[in-house]
C-alpha cells in the first residue's frame, strides 16, 4: 500500500530473516530450559509470530517475514516471549531498531542484544499539546501569570489486554511544585478527542508585581509541563502507563503561545535493572525498503530503455541495458527481482528471457553444466517462477506437504541417524510411498504450469537443442534444471519459504522433507547414472527402488508437457507431442448440411499441434482441429443430451460435443485442451453451457445459431499476475539500483574504451564484465547514465522542496527523540526572540 505524498508515492516494506537467539536467561525452575518464540512488531503492533522452539535457550527459527507496510512507523521491534507450562507468555527481552536507523543493518546478519521490557518503556503514538501564558488580573488588583494547557487528542495509543481506556495527567515540573490533574476517561479508543484546558500559575503574586511580563526575568527555563497517558485499568495492579511527553516552557516564544504534535516517551528510569548482557541475544538480517515513486512520465526515458532489452534484435544482449543491470549489481538475485516484475507487467518477460537465455547457451560449452551457475538468466528464471508459479505449487504441492507435517511418521535412512524404537525398513517404506505420492502429483501436474513458464521452458529447450545437438537429452535437462532443481526440490526442503506452510518446519520433519526433496531432484535430473549422485551409501541404496523406466518415462512426458509453447506460429521449428488419447463418443458436427447428427465412439488424439479424432486407434484422421482454431473447452450441461460427463470443444464454427468414459476423464481432458489452447487470440469469454438444439438455444433461449455466449468462461486460470505488479514502482528500484552501483557503471565505460582500443591481454580490474561488442555497450551505459541523472536530479529537488516544507511540530512531523533541537532551531530562525 503506498501512501500519497506531494505528487509521490510512498511504499515501504521490510523482509527479515529471524535467524537464532542464544543464551536466554535459563527458566527458574529444576527444568531451567524454556519454551520460546519471537514476534516482529511495529511500534507496538505485532505483524509476525515464529513458532514456538521447545526446551531450548539457544532457539534456532530459521524463519523469513516480508511485508508491505502502510503506515508510519517509528520502530521495528522484535520480542523474545517465553510460554511455560500454564501456556502463560511472558517476555524475556526485545530488540527495537529505530526507523532511521535501519539502513545501517541492511542486508547484514547482526546479533542484537536484547533489551529489558517493561510496561513503562513500551509506549507509542503521539499527543497535540497548546500551551498559553497569558496575564490575569484579579478582583483585588494583582497580577497573576497563568499557563493554559490544552489537551486536544492523541493517535495510535497502543492497545493493552485488548481495550484502551485513555486519559492523561497534566502536571508543572519545578521548584516546590507539585500541581498535577486529570482529563476524562474517553472509553474503547487509541485515538482519544480530549479538548481540555488546565491553568497553572507561573509567576507568583508576592514574588512578582510588575505589570509586564519578561520571561527572561522569570524562572520559566527552569519549569516543565508533564504530560502522561494512562489506560484506566479495572485491575488491582492499577492503571498502565501509555506515554509521556516533557515540554520545558523554554519553548514559548515571545508571543507565549506553542502549538505543537509531540511523540510519546518511555518514562524516565522506566526498564527494569537488569544486565543486558543477561538476557541473551538475537540474530536478525533486516532489509527495508522506501520508495518514492514518481509520476509514471518521469520513468519513460529508463522504462523504454529498459523494455527495449526484450527485443530479440538487439545484438549482442549483453549491450543491453537489463544485462547491464545485472553486470553492475553484486549479486544477480537484486538485478533480477525488479527486471523479472517490470518485464511481466508489460508482458515481456518472455521474449526477454529467451534473449538472455540464448545468449548464455551459446557461452555453454559443457551440455553438462547447462544453467548450473548464479547467471542473471537462472536468477530471473527462478524469480519468474516464484512470480508465475505460487498458484501451481500450492495446488500441486500444498496437500501432501501438509499430510507430511501433521502426521510426523518417521522416514530416517540413515542408520546411523535411527532411534532405537524405529525400524529401518518401515521408515524406508513410509519415505518411499512419500515420494511416489510428491512425484505422481508432479508429474502428472503439467496442465496446470502457467502459459508464461511453459514459453519460457519451451524456449529453453529450444536453444539448448540447438546448440547441443548431439546430446538427446539436453532439451530435457534444460528444462528439468529449472523445474526440478529449483522450483519443486527447494519447496518441498523449506515450503516456509513459498508459502505451502505458516512456518519453518520441526527437526524430524525437516529431516523428511530433504530425504523427499535428494530423491525427488535426481528423479527429475535424469542423469546417466542415478546412485553416483549421493554421496551417501543409504541413500544410493535407497534410489534402487526407483531405478525403474517408468520413472524416466513419466519425467519425459511431463517435462514434454510444461515445454509446449503457446505460440503456434513457431511450431514449424516444434516437434509435435502427444499430449493425450483414448476412445471417447462423439456427436456428428454438421458439417455435412444434410448428415445424420448421431454419436459415435472414436479414438481421440491431442498433440501441441492439434486436436484430432479417428475411426480407430492407428488409422488417418477424420477430422483434424488446430489448436489455434479452439476458442474455448467447457462442460456441456447434462439436459442437452441426457447424458453424463459431457464437454464441448468451441470452434469459430461450431462446437464438437464429446462423452468421456467418466468424470475424472472428463476433467482431465478439459483441463489439458484448456491449457494447450489459452494462448490463443480469439479465446472467448463467454460461451452457452447448454447445446443448440430444435432452433434455439437451451441455456438462453436465443433463436439465432451464432448468438453470443450467455455464461462467461471458466478456463480455469489463476488471476493475472500482471495486476498485481506496480510499473512505476519497479523502474524506481531499477533507478535506485543504478544509482547505488553508479561508480561500476564509470568502471565499465573505461572498460569499453580499454577494449575498443586496446586488442591485448584483458587488464584484471574490467574481467568481470562481460562485454561483446565495446562500441554498443558504451552507447547504451551513456544511455543508461542519462536517464538516470535525470532522475537524480528529480529526486534532489524533491528532497530538497520536501525540507524546507517540513514543519517539526506539525501532525506530520511531530517533535520527539531528534526533532526536538530542529524544532527549537526552526522557532529561533522565525523569530526574534533568542532562547
Amino acid at each position: 500500500m503506498a501512501v500519497e505524498e506531494e505528487g509521490l508515492r510512498v511504499f515501504q516494506s521490510v523482509k527479515i530473516k529471524i535467524g537464532e537467539a542464544k543464551n536466554l536467561p535459563p527458566y527458574p525452575g529444576p527444568n531451567r530450559m524454556r519454551d520460546c518464540y519471537c514476534t516482529v512488531n511495529l511500534d507496538q503492533e505485532e505483524v509476525f509470530r515464529t513458532k514456538i522452539i521447545e526446551k531450548s535457550l539457544c532457539p534456532f527459527y530459521g524463519e523469513d517475514f516480508y511485508c508491505e507496510i502502510p503506515r508510519s512507523f517509528r520502530h521495528l521491534s522484535f520480542y523474545i516471549f517465553d510460554r511455560d507450562v500454564f501456556r502463560r507468555n511472558s517476555s524475556i527481552g526485545k530488540v527495537a531498531v529505530k526507523k532511521e536507523d535501519l539502513q545501517k543493518y541492511h542486508g547484514k546478519d547482526t546479533w542484537f542484544q536484547l533489551q529489558p521490557v517493561s510496561a513503562d518503556s513500551e509506549v507509542q503514538g503521539k499527543v497535540h499539546l497548546e500551551l498559553r501564558l497569558s496575564e490575569v488580573i484579579t478582583d483585588s488588583g494583582v497580577i497573576n501569570h497563568k499557563l493554559a494547557t490544552r489537551v486536544l487528542e492523541c493517535q495510535g495509543l497502543p492497545i493493552v489486554n485488548g481495550q484502551c481506556d485513555p486519559y492523561a495527567a497534566v502536571s508543572l515540573l519545578g521548584p516546590s511544585r507539585s500541581e498535577a490533574k486529570k482529563t476524562k476517561v474517553k472509553r474503547k479508543t487509541n485515538n482519544p478527542q480530549f479538548e481540555e484546558v488546565f491553568y497553572f500559575e507561573v509567576t507568583r503574586p508576592l514574588s512578582y508585581t510588575k505589570r509586564q511580563f519578561d520571561v527572561e526575568e522569570e524562572d520559566v527555563d527552569k519549569l516543565a509541563l508533564r504530560v502522561d497517558l494512562w489506560n484506566a485499568s479495572n485491575l488491582k495492579f492499577g492503571d498502565e502507563f501509555l506515554g509521556g511527553v516533557r515540554v520545558p516552557l523554554r519553548v514559548l516564544s515571545q508571543a507565549g503561545v506553542h502549538d505543537a504534535w509531540y511523540h510519546l516517551q518511555p518514562r524516565e528510569n522506566g526498564g527494569k535493572s537488569v544486565k543486558v548482557e543477561e538476557l541473551g541475544s538475537l540474530r536478525l538480517n533486516i532489509v527495508y525498503t522506501e520508495d518514492h515513486v514518481f509520476p509514471s512520465e518521469h520513468y519513460s526515458p529508463l522504462r523504454d530503455l529498459l523494455l527495449h532489452s526484450a527485443n530479440v534484435a538487439v545484438s549482442p544482449v549483453s549491450a543491453s541495458p537489463a544485462h547491464t543491470l545485472g553486470e553492475v549489481c553484486r549479486e544477480k538475485q537484486e538485478a533480477a527481482i525488479p527486471l523479472v516484475r517490470l518485464f511481466l507487467h508489460y508482458g515481456k518477460i518472455v521474449p526477454f528471457i529467451s534473449t538472455i537465455a540464448h545468449a548464455e547457451v551459446n557461452r555453454t560449452q559443457d551440455p553438462n553444466t547447462i544453467f548450473r551457475g548464479n547467471s542473471l538468466t537462472s536468477k530471473c528464471i527462478d524469480e519468474t517462477m516464484k512470480l508465475a508459479g505460487m498458484h501451481y505449487l500450492q495446488v500441486t504441492l500444498k496437500p501432501i506437504i501438509d499430510e507430511i507435517c501433521t502426521e510426523h511418521k518417521s522416514c530416517e535412512i540413515d542408520p546411523v541417524k535411527l532411534k532405537e524404537s524405529e525400524n529401518l525398513d518401515t521408515n524406508r517404506e513410509n519415505l518411499r510411498h512419500y515420494v511416489d505420492r510428491i512425484f505422481n502429483v508432479i508429474t502428472t501436474s503439467g496442465v496446470r504450469c502457467p502459459t508464461v513458464m511453459c514459453d519460457i521452458f519451451f524456449s529453453l529447450r529450444e536453444s539448448a537443442a540447438t546448440r547441443f545437438q548431439v546430446d538427446q537429452d539436453v532439451r530435457y535437462t534444460a528444462v528439468s534444471s529449472f523445474i526440478f532443481l529449483r522450483f519443486f526440490a527447494p519447496a518441498i526442503l523449506s515450503p516456509n519459504l513459498f508459502h505451502l506452510r505458516p512456518h519453518h518446519p520441526d527437526p524430524a520433519t525437516s529431516r523428511t522433507l530433504t530425504l523427499i526433496s535428494k530423491t525427488i531432484q535426481t528423479l527429475g535430473s535424469l542423469a546417466k547414472s542415478k546412485s553416483a549422485n549421493f554421496k551417501e551409501s543409504y541413500m544410493a541404496a535407497f534410489y534402487d527402488y526407483f531405478n525403474e523406466q517408468k520413472y524416466a518415462d513419466a519425467v519425459k512426458n511431463f517435462l514434454d508437457l510444461i515445454s509446449t509453447s503457446g505460440k503456434w506460429d513457431q511450431r514449424s521449428i516444434e516437434t509435435p507431442i502427444m499430449l493425450k488419447e483414448g476412445f471417447m463418443i462423439k456427436r456428428a458436427q454438421g458439417r455435412n448440411r444434410f448428415g445424420m447428427k448421431n454419436f459415435k465412439k472414436r479414438w481421440f488424439r491431442l498433440t501441441n499441434h492439434e486436436f484430432t479424432y479417428h475411426k480407430t486407434k492407428g488409422e488417418s484422421a477424420l477430422c483434424s482441429i488446430p489448436i489455434e482454431n479452439i476458442l474455448a473447452v467447457e462442460r456441456l450441461e447434462e439436459e442437452s443430451f441426457k447424458m453424463k460427463n459431457m464437454f464441448q470443444v468451441i470452434q469459430p464454427e461450431r462446437a464438437l460435443y464429446i462423452q468421456a468414459n467418466n468424470c475424472v476423464e472428463a476433467r482431465d481432458w478439459i483441463d489439458i485442451l484448456t491449457k494447450v489452447s489459452q494462448c490463443n487470440r480469439k479465446r472467448l469469454s463467454t460461451y452457452h453451457p447448454s447445446a443448440y438444439l430444435n432452433g434455439h438455444w437451451l441455456c438462453c433461449k436465443f433463436s439465432v445459431d451464432t448468438a453470443s455466449g450467455c455464461t462467461p468462461c471458466t478456463g480455469g486460470l489463476p488471476a493475472n499476475i500482471q495486476l498485481d505488479v506496480d510499473g512505476d514502482r519497479e523502474t524506481e528500484r531499477i533507478y535506485s539500483l543504478f544509482s547505488t552501483y553508479m561508480t561500476k557503471l564509470m568502471k565499465m565505460q573505461e572498460a569499453c574504451g580499454s577494449k575498443s582500443v586496446y586488442d591485448g591481454p584483458e587488464q584484471e580490474e574490467y574481467s568481470s564484465f562481460v562485454i561483446d561488442d565495446p562500441q554498443e555497450t558504451y552507447k547504451t551505459l551513456k544511455l543508461i547514465v542519462s536517464a538516470v541523472q535525470t532522475l537524480e536530479q528529480q529526486h534532489t529537488k524533491y528532497k530538497r522542496d520536501k525540507f524546507k516544507k517540513t514543519k517539526i511540530g506539525s501532525q506530520e512531523h511531530p517533535i520527539g527523540d531528534k526533532s526536538f533541537q530542529c524544532y527549537i532551531r526552526q522557532q529561533s530562525e522565525s523569530s526574534t526572540y533568542s532562547i
